[in-house]
């Protein structure tokens, strides 16, 4: 009896209870106070840079109008580079548009002094005696290279004589040229036979005639001397020569 009183009564010694708790729950309330923790470390860390004078949504605004900033002025510069080079074109099509007009004031004047010289010449020959002869006259012959390799321009004047009376003068142009290559000499004529330019060597004038044209040659040749014939119609005699060196 006195042992049960000792084991189960006043006397007795006192028993902890424990209440089981499933493991899985521990791990849950485990991380619950993990991600609290993370949380309030990122709390505090981003209280600490604001204190600092750090703000994260400053700087990113910030970054925003710098990029803004950068993006207008890239525009801008475009912009500019595209007036830029419309300046550039019409400089370029105004110095162009300057050359080829002081190319054609050259041209122009050198075709005026070249038309007052054969006006004085036609003048002098007019006054002189050379219309008084029998025969067809040449004047101012003149052969020079063109501006394609081997490519030569004539140029030379007809003048009728008195005694024609105002006839037509009907006939043809032949020219010979003497030229050399590679150590060998030799002659060509112009028009050559069957050539299609042969109706430029023809003549039909009145009382003068001025006469130019081109001949084309090898251009490793070398002329050295250009005789020009002209003959009339229905004849294979020439009425009047005259030639040129080179």
């Amino acid at each position: 009896m006195w042992k049960l009183r000792q084991r189960f009564g006043i006397a007795a010694p006192r028993v902890t209870i424990q209440s089981q708790i499933p493991w899985y729950w521990r791990w849950i309330g485990i991380a619950v106070l993990l991600g609290i923790s993370a949380a309030s470390a990122a709390w505090i860390y981003d209280a600490g840079r604001r204190f600092a004078g750090f703000d994260r949504s400053e700087v990113q605004e910030e970054l925003r109008a710098t990029r803004s900033a950068l993006e207008d002025a890239r525009a801008e510069l475009d912009r500019l580079r595209a007036i830029t080079n419309a300046a550039d074109n019409r400089l370029a099509i105004e110095r162009t548009a300057e050359q080829k007009l002081a190319q054609q004031i050259r041209a122009l004047e050198q075709e005026n002094a070249r038309v007052r010289e054969e006006l004085a010449t036609f003048e002098s020959m007019l006054s002189s005696e050379a219309r008084s002869a029998n025969a067809l006259s040449i004047y101012r012959f003149k052969v020079e290279p063109d501006v394609l390799p081997g490519e030569y321009r004539y140029r030379l004047l007809l003048l009728t004589p008195t005694t024609r009376q105002g006839r037509d003068f009907n006939g043809r142009l032949e020219l010979l040229v003497n030229l050399t290559e590679g150590g060998q000499s030799a002659i060509m004529s112009f028009p050559e036979p069957g050539d299609a330019g042969a109706a430029a060597f023809r003549l039909s004038f009145k009382y003068f005639r001025r006469v130019e044209g081109t001949f084309r040659v090898s251009p490793k040749a070398k002329v050295e001397r250009v005789q020009v014939r002209v003959y009339e119609m229905g004849s294979n005699q020439p009425r009047a020569t005259n030639s040129v060196s080179l």
